[in-house]
């Protein structure tokens, strides 16, 4: 039989790093720290395959889709794309691993209905060859497709499965789901499906369905009611897909401008601070120069004044020697102190105080010119700055004048997106209300001879002796004899149902069961996806001799050789390290928890020092 394969798992954001693990063709062995995001793979694995409900980690804020890679059984790609809480499934023909903007290949929803082609549960079918089969409902005799779900149930076990007492063929404790269950475990192990049996309704059947139909059509009438266009749900699908594509590409342009915008604003407010700084300098300079500039006119007064004294003296005669300009003595008539040269002393001193103010004003003038030309180059830088500051207020007023009315059109498409959701809920709530109106016309008929409904004895006990060979392969004492009972139906380990063993027992049941039932729909090219994925198998388990013991390494180390020998695809959930032989034939991840390599299926989120 043809089969699946998991190619990888992927989150994307449009402003968060992917969140990725890629599954190896064999066995991927994902463990490491609690709380790091282990089980929700396994979650999100279920989720994408048909799952109605996802329950978010606070890692998972802000990431918008989730991917999940496929490997068609002729080994064409195939990527199935689901926004968190959304039943709408994007199908891509193509290995994607990263945010999708592009429009879908083929629009798919998560609910299966019935006669429907449009789940995601129809289409992976029919891929498998499986699209007509039928199972049995009820013990009437009435039937329903076979779902993705049926399959899932089976092959992806969840850590809360892995150790509930309810049996692995149920999917609920509910009496009503019990015949369904029994009859997908028979359809695995035969390759056989139910016949379609023509029945009736009794009279007090049809009573029942007649109120239960005319509720479910004023339910329909209520709902119709709320919604606002006359699209119907493709329509609105297609419009949903153009309005994602629109919104993305005004979130590129948003982020471009957002960009020059502050470019801009960072690149004027260094601009401001330079021109700060050079009015500073300018204001600085220009006051030294005005004052050497007083300065030096005065030195220049003085020299002006100092020319007219020595004039003045030379024409009055103050400077010459002999009769003495101030009393008119005689040289020979002047007194001893008074000296024939005391009247060139003036004219020495006038002299003495020209030479030093000029050699004053020389040591002046160099620093006055340097002055001036520092003053000429930051008046030149200052009249470059001012005309560039202008120029990016022009750059942010026309950034910020794109921006309003980019962030007012985001505004109106997300509040439309928002519409188109909503009717969308109601046109899915719609039909899926008018698929039960229409099961409940078949439902509880009472067929006229009963169809079998167990397992050929020669085929129970060929699966039998595969869940005994995985025990014995394991190593995992106390279960020495283990058997699917078809009737319970259970699994059975010695004289005691799996659901009185303790919860290591019970999982190493169901995880014995899961690869078990996988190897013999391989083995017997039966139906199966191809795949099991198990969320902690062996890691509550405790070896039976003593008391609180772990498991002892001989078994997880047997549990993983085992598995590497798997003919399917293994991906294996758990806590502990596994043997480092088998590490190198597996794909491996290891979350360390926070401060190491991997901290978990979700990038760390930054801190302030690696921003």
């Amino acid at each position: 039989m043809a089969d699946l394969r998991l190619a990888h798992l992927t989150y994307a954001g449009s402003t968060k790093p992917l969140a990725q693990v890629v599954f190896g063709p064999e066995l991927t062995v994902i463990y490491g720290a609690s709380d790091t995001g282990k089980s929700f793979i396994v979650d999100s694995i279920e989720y994408m395959l048909g799952g109605a409900d996802l329950t978010l980690i606070p890692e998972a804020d802000g990431y918008s889709q989730i991917l999940l890679g496929l490997h068609m059984p002729d080994g064409s790609p195939l990527t199935l794309v689901r926004r968190p809480g959304s039943s709408s499934v994007q199908a891509h023909y193509a290995d994607l691993r990263g945010l999708v903007t592009r429009p879908a290949d083929r629009q798919l929803t998560a609910v299966h209905r019935a006669r429907s082609t449009r789940s995601v549960s129809a289409f992976l079918l029919k891929e498998l060859g499986l699209g007509e089969e039928q199972i049995r409902k009820n013990d009437a005799g009435g039937t329903r497709a076979l779902t993705l779900t049926d399959l899932v149930h089976l092959s992806v076990i969840t850590e809360t499965r892995m150790v509930d007492p309810l049996p692995p063929v149920l999917r609920s404790s509910a009496a009503s789901t019990k015949t369904a269950a029994m009859s997908v475990m028979k359809f695995l192990l035969t390759g056989e499906g139910d016949p379609v049996i023509e029945t009736g309704p009794n009279a007090g059947q049809r009573r029942v369905h007649k109120g239960q139909i005319n509720l479910l059509d004023q339910i329909v009438l209520d709902l119709t009611a709320k919604l606002t266009t006359q699209e119907n749900a493709t329509q609105l699908r297609e419009r949903q897909t153009r309005i994602q594509v629109t919104i993305d590409a005004q979130s590129r342009s948003l982020r471009v401008i957002a960009d020059r915008h502050v470019a801009a604003v960072a690149a004027r407010m260094q601009a401001a601070q330079e021109l700060a700084a050079l009015e500073s300098r300018l204001a600085e300079v220009s006051d030294l120069h005005s004052r050497f500039r007083l300065l030096e006119q005065q030195y220049r007064s003085d020299l002006d004044r100092l020319t007219m004294v020595s004039e003045v003296g030379s024409i009055l005669g103050y400077f010459k020697v002999g009769t003495c300009v101030f009393c008119g003595a005689e040289p020979q008539h002047q007194h001893p102190d008074h000296g024939e040269q005391e009247t060139t002393q003036l004219h020495a001193a006038v002299q003495a105080e020209v030479t030093k103010t000029s050699s004053l004003l020389a040591d002046l003038l160099p620093t006055i010119a340097d002055l001036r030309s520092q003053l000429e180059d930051l008046q030149a830088l200052r009249s470059e700055l001012l005309p560039r500051i202008v120029e990016l207020n022009g750059e942010i007023a026309e950034a910020e004048q794109h921006l309003e009315p980019l962030r007012t059109h985001m505004e109106e498409l997300l509040t439309a997106r928002s519409a188109v959701e909503r009717e969308l809920e109601l046109h899915s709530r719609i039909e899926e209300l008018e698929s039960r109106r229409s099961r409940l016309h078949g439902e509880g008929a009472v067929a006229q001879t009963r169809p079998t409904e167990h397992i050929p004895t020669r085929v129970l006990a060929e699966f039998d002796r595969v869940l005994r060979q995985t025990l014995d392969a394991w190593k995992v004492p106390a279960v020495e004899f283990a058997e699917y009972d078809q009737y319970a139906p259970e699994v059975r380990a010695g004289s005691r149902p799996r659901a009185g063993r303790g919860k290591g027992v019970r999982s190493v049941l169901h995880s014995a069961f899961t690869t078990s039932l996988a190897r013999f729909s391989i083995d017997n090219d039966l139906p199966h996806p191809g795949f099991v994925v198990l969320d902690s198998p062996v890691v509550t388990y405790r070896e039976p001799v003593g008391e609180d013991v772990d498991i002892t390494s001989n078994v997880v180390d047997h549990f993983y050789r085992d598995m590497l020998s798997f003919p399917g695809q293994a991906v294996i959930i758990e806590n502990g390290d596994p043997p480092t032989d088998v590490l190198s034939f597996a794909s491996a991840y290891r979350f360390t928890g926070p401060g190491g390599d991997r901290p978990g299926f979700f990038p760390a989120a930054a801190t302030p020092e690696d921003r």
